[in-house]
């Protein structure tokens, strides 16, 4: 009778080794499944950059997998702010003239921010171009061109332009003078557009074919300060 005992204990310790081994492993599982979980929580958590990033994904059964982020910086919340009639002789000529200008801060994720100018009450089919200013009242100092609209029937126009805005300037590297380009000007591209208006005025040079009219629109009405940054 002693030998069915004891192959009985060593079933006995056998059995309950594999179920020891088998809790061990269930735990470990566990711990594992909890592990991945916290690192997948960890990771959508953390990754808060002004960038599109893949993230690491332990516990997905493909192992590695990616998942991109739009995700925007903080600080870089659209801002906009209204021109006025460049000139008493514009104001009187347009008095219905409105333009909305709106800044999208982008270049810290997609390399170049983007400007958007809305207009109505202009002059019907006519095109206007668009410029970053030093000043916003003659003689504006150094400009950058950086966009054209024409204006449909009813006198409305609009453009979208992806460039530096937010941090524009010119520099001078003979004089090494750095020069920030904080105002918005828009000109009658057509020297011939604006007699209406100021009838005989000379042309102005602020086109891409170095002949434009008068300034039509500006950011005149934050003198002595800037809307952009």
């Amino acid at each position: 009778m002693s030998l069915p005992k004891r192959i009985g204990r060593s079933s006995n310790i056998r059995l309950s080794g594999l179920l020891v081994n088998s809790l061990q492993v269930q735990q470990s599982n566990l711990n594992k499944k909890n592990e991945n979980k916290n690192t997948d929580n960890f990771t959508l958590k953390k990754i808060n950059w002004p960038v599109a990033l893949p993230g690491h994904f332990p516990s997905h059964p493909a192992g590695d997998r990616h998942l991109w982020f739009n995700a925007v910086a903080a600080h870089a919340e659209p801002f906009g702010f209204n021109l006025v009639p460049a000139s008493d002789p514009i104001a009187a000529c347009l008095p219905d003239a409105v333009a909305r200008v709106t800044v999208f801060p982008r270049e810290e994720i997609r390399g170049v921010d983007t400007v958007e100018l809305r207009a109505h009450g202009l002059r019907p089919n006519t095109t206007f171009a668009v410029f970053l200013t030093e000043m916003p009242v003659p003689p504006f100092g150094a400009v950058q061109y950086i966009g054209d609209f024409t204006t449909n029937a009813h006198g409305t126009g609009s453009v979208r332009v992806d460039a530096i805005i937010d941090e524009a300037f010119a520099f001078n590297n003979i004089t090494g003078v750095r020069t920030d380009l904080n105002h918005v000007v828009f000109w009658f591209a057509d020297p011939a557009d604006d007699k209406d208006c100021v009838p005989a005025s000379p042309p102005t040079p602020f086109d891409g074919d170095g002949e434009a009219g008068v300034a039509a629109m500006s950011s005149k009405n934050f003198l002595p300060g800037a809307p952009l940054p």
